[in-house]
């Protein structure tokens, strides 16, 4: 005897796991494409970034440029993984988001509402990749189910 499932409350689930992922990679890949904009900026030494004296976290501004680069390009380069479905791609996502939350924070003092709104959309990445089971995840390439 063998039992049959629905598949309807199957697909419903894959289709909300798979827009999720794609979700996360698309927010991943904007966040690293603005991020690296933002290290090219601040590695010019462009007249967009505010210093201030007196703050506790005080770094090179073309430091921070370079970080900022690194960390654009590491997030476009993962979230191109997260596009294939790989679950390397979504732990180093959840990672990648996390060090650009850090990042800005420490950079506040120099472009406070760009941080902030890149802390909240690293939020939302995090908050994408951390919800999708392994189990609902898309598997690229997957074949359909054969009928009998």
């Amino acid at each position: 005897m063998t039992a049959t499932h629905p598949t309807g409350a199957r697909t419903a689930k894959r289709e909300w796991a798979v827009g999720l992922m794609v979700f996360g990679a698309v927010m991943l890949m904007i966040a690293g494409i603005l991020d690296v904009l933002r290290g090219i900026a601040a590695i010019a030494e462009d007249d967009v970034f505010l210093t201030t004296r007196n703050y506790v976290f005080e770094f090179d501004l073309t430091s921070w440029g370079w970080i900022h680069l690194a960390l654009g390009v590491a997030a476009v380069i993962v979230s191109m993984g997260l596009f294939q479905g790989a679950t390397w791609a979504r732990v180093a996502g959840v990672g990648i988001a996390a060090l650009v939350i850090i990042a800005n924070f420490l950079s506040l003092p120099y472009y406070p509402v760009w941080s902030v709104v890149m802390i909240a959309m690293s939020g939302f990445i995090i908050w994408a990749l951390c919800t999708v089971r392994k189990d609902d995840a898309w598997v690229p390439f997957e074949q359909p189910p054969s009928s009998p």
